[in-house]
């Protein structure tokens, strides 16, 4: 089993920066790919970022890429979300999820089936 707790959501005004961070507790973080996913008002949940187990592979949806940066301290069991240029319609409640790689492979996954274990969510709302 794998804990995941995500933290660092809150209110911002658009063009500002937030850092989601999210806490892995239980078996080794350190093999599992790590992903960050989003579900807005009546919307389907999507993957916005993704990272290997090792962290040389990266995945970010067309919608963030050039803003959010993911990144992971496997000293720290924790994957980060760096989110700047935020604009209204990033607002959403925003989720980490793992998924055990065994240490094996190189790649990324952004499906919500791939994965195992998810946290609570944090919101994020961007205003005007």
């Amino acid at each position: 089993q794998v804990q995941l707790v995500e933290s660092g959501g809150g209110l911002v005004q658009a063009g500002g920066s937030l850092r989601l961070s999210c806490a892995a507790s239980g078996r080794t973080f350190s093999s599992h790919a790590m992903g960050w996913f989003r579900q807005g008002p009546g919307k389907e949940r999507e993957c916005v970022a993704a990272i290997s187990w090792s962290g040389g592979s990266t995945y970010y949806a067309d919608s963030v890429k050039g803003r959010f940066t993911i990144s992971r301290d496997n000293a720290k069991n924790t994957v980060y979300l760096q989110m700047n240029s935020l604009k209204p319609e990033d607002t959403a409640v925003y989720y980490c999820a793992a998924r055990d790689t065994g240490y094996s492979g190189t790649r990324y996954y952004t499906r919500r089936n791939e994965y195992i274990y998810w946290g609570q969510g944090t919101q994020v709302t961007v205003s005007l």
